[in-house]
């Protein structure tokens, strides 16, 4: 016992610290990016790399850094840690408030103490505001001047789709539906559950997406696995690491694509009208695996979870293999950086912005914690061409740590408004970013 809590101490120190415990990485972030990452061999050791970034909160008339040409102001300031974000059609914005419902069987014991000190430390412990707030910006100056609370009483809502006059939520452990008018600033009819998600009191990864198909008969749900590498035991990851095809209609609902740790954003990109997911690996490899990714998603696909990585690249610590799955293990279309947390995904298709930014992928990375040096922190854009990625990811907002590796804000939902803009969820920050052209006037 006093050897086993000797091996401990380490970690709980540096734990309660916040510092940097681990290797750091031999490779750079764009080293794992792109088509074809460098993946190296993973690095195992006792104690995984813990390197994350105090939240300190922007200060007073701090914001990101845009990219030349561009331009990032506030939209919306004092939001209770926003986190997803969904443009309806006539203007108005709707963002989620919310955080982790309670899970008190995720990682029990002392390393459950020790995660629980470092996401406290990143700002990822506040109690979740359980609601969807409206913002409106009705005299187009870029700044939402009428913020109400659209939808209350909910348990820890992510995604959301409108389809018709139906808006649908995706709360933690339920698909739900809302009658929706077009204008209306509250709704305070009762949800309707479409289906049940997986959740319980591990529910690791519990944030739940959702979007709509083109023609608005399904929807599609994300669903996070119950662990980094399947450590809680196959059991509990039933339905999860998987993106759900539910039909509206009959409210059954199937796995779509499979594999998948962590998949969080997802659009329809705009020439090949191909699905497409950003998706969140695993950890604990060493700091320069394994990279997360966003991929087109094939029906009935498998993408490697828990088995393997990037392809067919076998996770040993998983038992037992499943060999003959790996071996259908899909590829997926492009890294995004190790560790970097690539959460947030949207395809581009306004007219406001720069004509470089039309059909490519927007993505907001939430920043490393098992990376050192740091990874993430950033909205980045990809480019795309005839459907596919067709260069490298460019930076379009920094500046999201300090010079002493302090998050000021922690980039997660990206949308577009219906004039064009981009938004950006900070949830550190509490902020709702609005990116427009460096020149843009004000939109009337």
């Amino acid at each position: 016992m006093h050897t086993r809590l000797n091996l401990w101490i380490p970690l709980i120190g540096s734990a309660l610290a916040l510092g940097g415990c681990g290797r750091s990485a031999k490779l750079t972030v764009p080293d794992g990016m792109g088509p074809h990452p460098q993946l190296p061999a993973p690095e195992k050791s006792l104690l995984p790399t813990v390197h994350t970034a105090k939240a300190v909160g922007w200060p007073v008339a701090g914001k990101p850094m845009a990219a030349p040409g561009l331009d990032v102001t506030a939209y919306a300031v004092g939001l209770d840690h926003p986190r997803w974000l969904y443009a309806l059609p006539n203007g108005d914005v709707l963002v989620a408030e919310t955080n982790a419902p309670p899970k008190p069987d995720d990682s029990k014991g002392i390393k459950g103490w020790i995660a629980g000190k470092i996401m406290a430390g990143a700002g990822a412990q506040v109690p979740s505001a359980n609601r969807i707030t409206l913002l409106r910006d009705a005299d187009g100056d870029g700044i939402a001047e009428t913020r109400t609370v659209f939808l209350k009483g909910l348990h820890s809502p992510f995604g959301m789709s409108l389809v018709g006059n139906t808006l649908y939520v995706a709360d933690s452990d339920a698909l739900l539906s809302f009658p929706y008018r077009t204008g209306e600033t509250s709704i305070d009819a009762a949800g309707t559950k479409l289906i049940d998600l997986p959740a319980g009191t591990i529910n690791h990864h519990w944030t739940k997406n959702v979007i709509a198909s083109p023609d608005g008969s399904k929807l599609y749900v994300t669903v996070g696995s119950n662990s980094n590498a399947g450590e809680n035991g196959l059991a509990v990851e039933k339905d999860r690491a998987r993106i759900l095809e539910v039909d509206i209609a009959t409210g059954r609902s199937r796995p779509f694509a499979t594999g998948l740790r962590n998949p969080n954003g997802m659009g329809w990109q705009p020439q090949s009208g191909a699905l497409w997911t950003a998706v969140n690996e695993r950890d604990e490899l060493g700091s320069d695996l394994v990279p997360d990714y966003m991929t087109s998603v094939t029906d009935g696909g498998f993408y490697g979870w828990p088995y393997s990585y990037y392809g067919q690249h076998v996770d040993d610590r998983v038992k037992p293999q499943d060999p003959a799955l790996v071996a259908t293990a899909r590829v997926p279309d492009y890294a995004l950086g190790p560790h970097t947390a690539s959460l947030g995904l949207t395809f581009y298709s306004g007219s406001l912005l720069p004509a470089h930014y039309i059909n490519g992928a927007f993505i907001g990375q939430h920043g490393s914690w098992n990376r050192k040096p740091r990874s993430g922190y950033k909205v980045i854009f990809v480019p795309f061409a005839n459907g596919q990625p067709a260069g490298p990811a460019e930076d379009v907002l920094t500046g999201f740590l300090d010079g002493n590796g302090h998050a000021r804000g922690r980039p997660v939902g990206v949308a577009v408004d219906s004039k064009g803009a981009l938004l950006v969820a900070d949830d550190v920050g509490n902020v709702v970013w609005r990116v427009t052209p460096a020149n843009a006037r004000k939109q009337p």
